[in-house]
């Protein structure tokens, strides 16, 4: 017994002595002395990750160390974030993710973390709205047209998006909601593999952030049919809103944020949010993700960490107001 606890000792303070060290390194000044890892908890070609990519070397530039993107995709993104949220706290493990890491909460009820007290909000990169895009063969055309045929035809009509809980579940869920009619959702791990499909004809509808979307829209491999946002969109001027297509006060709004797991040294996250605002406000950043429908935002962490707690409640009250489950 004396044994046992012994080594359930030794093994404690061994895991203090490496959080302290991690803590004091950050503290002193060389942060960052080795390279950065993100952790993006969705598969590669997806929007989050697209949006990880392009801010990926200017960051490296201005951190002075390798930003390095690993892909954790599954379960709407909570399979990475838990990841994320269980690694050590030393400024070197960056979770970057999307709005659902909001939603996640009210969808899954066990999840393995808590988004408020495992995570310390760092930046917010970007926001941008979800489109609704189909198949080329697809027959509809409007959002009129989708609602048309699911009316007709009670869950004949299936929706694609990168996973339970994300926005594209939400927006899919409350269109067919709010026009009260029954449509199939099909979660994917990823925007990649779901935009995929939908360009190959298994899945005729994908609501989706735009940079997964953007180059196959202009290309005429996929067809837009609305956002989700109360603005049209600067990349897809002539694709109406959702309101527009007669479903008032519809709004989704997308945002890409970095978080790092609790205990991270403030001065690790100081350094992490500078690099980021620097980034942000460069030119050629601005219009990369421009290209890409996103608009760059940056700010404080204390800001981040106010659009989580506002959203947590809000996209609490949508989950339960429409019966939106995990599939």
């Amino acid at each position: 017994m004396q044994t046992i606890q012994n080594k359930k000792g030794l093994k404690f303070f061994i895991a203090a002595v490496t959080l302290w060290a991690g803590a004091a390194l950050a503290q002193s000044g060389n942060y960052p002395n080795k390279p950065i890892k993100f952790i993006v908890p969705y598969p590669p070609g997806g929007g989050t990750d697209v949006i990880a990519r392009i801010v990926q070397e200017p960051l490296s530039q201005n951190l002075g160390q390798q930003v390095i993107i690993e892909n954790r995709g599954g379960a709407g993104g909570s399979i990475g974030s838990e990841l994320a949220a269980k690694s050590p706290p030393d400024g070197y493990t960056v979770l970057f993710t999307l709005s659902s890491h909001t939603i996640n909460p009210a969808i899954y009820p066990k999840l393995g973390f808590n988004t408020e007290r495992d995570f310390l909000p760092v930046v917010t990169i970007a926001s941008l709205p979800q489109i609704l895009v189909a198949n080329p063969n697809f027959p509809a055309n409007s959002v009129k047209d989708v609602i048309d045929m699911a009316r007709s035809k009670p869950n004949s009509i299936s929706y694609a998006s990168v996973g339970n809980g994300s926005p594209g579940h939400l927006a899919g869920a409350m269109m067919a909601g709010s026009a009260n009619v029954k449509m199939t959702h099909i979660p994917y791990r990823g925007g990649g593999p779901a935009v995929t499909d939908v360009m190959g004809g298994q899945v005729p509808l994908l609501w989706v952030s735009i940079p997964a979307a953007a180059n196959f829209v202009k290309t005429g491999k996929l067809k837009a049919l609305a956002v989700s946002t109360t603005k049209r969109s600067a990349v897809f001027p002539d694709v109406p809103t959702m309101a527009e297509s007669g479903f008032k006060d519809f709004e989704v709004d997308s945002w890409y944020a970095m978080f790092v797991p609790a205990n991270t040294p403030k001065a690790a996250i100081d350094r992490l949010n500078a690099a980021a605002n620097k980034v942000l406000a460069m030119p050629d950043v601005k219009e990369k993700l421009l290209n890409q429908g996103a608009e760059a935002v940056g700010g404080s962490p204390d800001a981040l960490g106010k659009v989580v707690k506002t959203e947590l409640a809000k996209w609490d009250k949508v989950v339960k107001e429409n019966g939106i489950k995990a599939e």
